[in-house]
């Protein structure tokens, strides 16, 4: 079973910018039975962009529920090939004169930290979103950077992250210039999140659901 997926219309646009980018896509919240976004917010679940794009289809839906079983139940034969996928993606990225990227919570927030996975691809940029703020104190590989993620009930948290240099992605319904007293810059351009800079606002439209919030986690 392949577990990367690099066609995504974000990720495409990353390729304008050299960088190949494949994205871990398991099955958000509980739907598989196991949770895998421990921190969501009743707005972030209501808002989930699980079912955009590909995700509309019922087999694709099911794939991400087989991956994440895969990985609660059987971990050994899920990392490797998850090794297997990454060698594959650095190869292909190589013969493209490109720079491989891989971002394992498409659709979650596990912390990858633990896996070692960073340390045994030191070459490849790893990075992803979380709401999990204690993760932003641990000991980050080199090769790995996190984003912040704003819901309706973290506005402290998300202040915390930006005083300790992280960015924070916020969900807007028309994106502002200013955000929290920092910049905001456009994150629909590009999934490039390591190319941000530090201590911004990564600026995001609400999409699918979203735009019917009504829980706060649109601003």
């Amino acid at each position: 079973m392949k577990l990367l997926t690099t066609a995504n219309f974000k990720t495409v646009k990353g390729e304008k910018l050299g960088v190949l980018t494949g994205i871990l896509y398991l099955a958000p919240a509980k739907i598989s039975g196991y949770e895998v976004c421990p921190r969501r917010s009743a707005g972030c679940t209501a808002a989930c962009l699980y079912t955009a794009g590909m995700g509309a289809f019922s087999n694709v839906q099911q794939a991400r529920i087989n991956k994440t079983k895969m990985y609660f139940e059987d971990r050994p034969n899920f990392l490797f090939q998850l090794e297997k996928d990454i060698k594959a993606l650095v190869k292909k990225a190589k013969k493209l004169n490109m720079k491989p990227a891989i971002r394992l919570n498409g659709t979650s927030d596990i912390n990858w930290m633990s896996s070692g996975i960073m340390d045994k691809f030191p070459d490849v940029q790893f990075y992803d979103y979380t709401k999990v703020l204690r993760r932003l104190k641990d000991k980050i590989p080199t090769n790995y950077n996190i984003t912040f993620s704003k819901s309706e009930d973290n506005n402290s948290e998300c202040e915390t992250a930006l005083e300790l240099g992280f960015n924070v992605a916020a969900v807007f319904k028309n994106l502002p210039q200013q955000y929290m007293g920092r910049q905001v810059i456009n994150g629909d351009e590009t999934d490039v999140r390591f190319a941000d800079g530090k201590g911004v606002v990564i600026g995001l439209t609400a999409k699918g659901r979203a735009r019917k919030d009504l829980s706060g986690f649109v601003i």
